[in-house]
């Protein structure tokens, strides 16, 4: 099995690097020209705007299964520059289809990467959300998300391309950028313990109600949706049980070798948050047998250990 991450130097993509190399795929992944990938395989400088570029690695690379999870996957972020959010989300993953439905082989699967956050503002009754329930996306990332898989949709029936599309809900662990809300907690508490924190944590909303799933378990979906999804169908991934950003922030805490504050900081607050999302995950564990494996406090203990670890090292930012 020959596979290509597009979008391979992010979180995400080094954890995807592992563990196909570990079930024994050949790997290829893709990076920006000022990215890096330290992970251990072929390694590609691309820019998904650049569709002869796609064209061009296609050929070189032949793989038999296509990631796609380049993407600009911060909510926050979105707010603030949509332009860029949809320009990446949308056209770069039409250059990915186009360039994967004219490529030379012909029988290249493409496992797409999209968010729960695009079910939005659900019905009341709604969860847990089963992959039929309606899309209502409530904030510019998880609308270029329900775009980009309705055109993998019409892909699928126009072209009959191999496509498999995933609902990922959130993700966390070690190695995770701070802009993500376990990774912040952490951070803070890790900083707090070396001393170069004062003793107050800054919070956002802590009633707004999450499916949280280990990164190592997500990315273990994604292999086995790649050989055992069905084409043309969509995918939740996720725990499968919501909690509240408190019992994140009470977990996290919980872990601390020093007595914390809490403040909750309005800059932290988002201009539009969705109560709950919790989604059905029988679908995927009908057709592949996955089903999360790792608790919530591993997740959360790791990941504040590997902040720990950094700042032991003298670096303070996420990568």
């Amino acid at each position: 099995m020959k596979a290509l991450i597009i979008g391979g130097a992010g979180f995400v993509g080094a954890y995807l690097i592992r563990e196909l190399s570990s079930a024994g795929a050949e790997v290829h992944a893709t990076c920006l020209p000022f990215e890096k990938i330290t992970e251990k395989c072929g390694v590609h400088t691309l820019d998904i705007m650049n569709i002869e570029d796609i064209s061009a690695l296609l050929g070189e690379v032949q793989p038999d299964v296509v990631y796609h999870l380049a993407a600009q996957s911060s909510v926050a972020v979105s707010w603030k520059k949509p332009q860029l959010t949809a320009q990446i989300n949308v056209v770069g993953s039409i250059n990915v289809l186009e360039a994967v439905r004219n490529a030379e082989k012909k029988d290249i699967r493409v496992i797409m990467i999209g968010t729960g956050e695009e079910y939005g503002f659900i019905r009341d009754g709604a969860c847990p959300l089963s992959e039929d329930e309606p899309l209502n996306p409530g904030n510019i990332y998880a609308a270029t998300k329900s775009c980009q898989e309705m055109i993998s949709r019409i892909y699928v029936r126009a072209y009959k391309m191999d496509i498999v599309m995933v609902r990922a809900f959130n993700h966390s662990g070690p190695e995770q950028s701070d802009i993500f809300v376990i990774s912040d907690f952490c951070k803070q508490i890790a900083e707090i313990e070396k001393g170069i924190k004062e003793p107050e944590m800054s919070v956002g909303n802590l009633s707004a109600k999450r499916d949280f799933t280990d990164v190592r378990d997500v990315v273990r979906a994604y292999r086995l949706l790649a050989d055992k999804g069905v084409a043309g169908k969509v995918y939740n991934i996720g725990r499968g049980r919501a909690v509240d950003i408190q019992f994140i922030l009470d977990t996290a805490l919980s872990f601390s070798e020093k007595s914390i504050t809490v403040k909750q900081d309005p800059a932290r607050m988002r201009a539009s948050d969705i109560p709950l999302i919790e989604p059905d995950v029988s679908r995927i564990f009908e057709d592949t047998g996955w089903r999360a494996e790792i608790s919530m406090e591993k997740t959360i203990r790791d990941t504040l250990d590997w902040w720990r670890i950094r700042l032991r090292n003298g670096t303070s930012l996420a990568e």
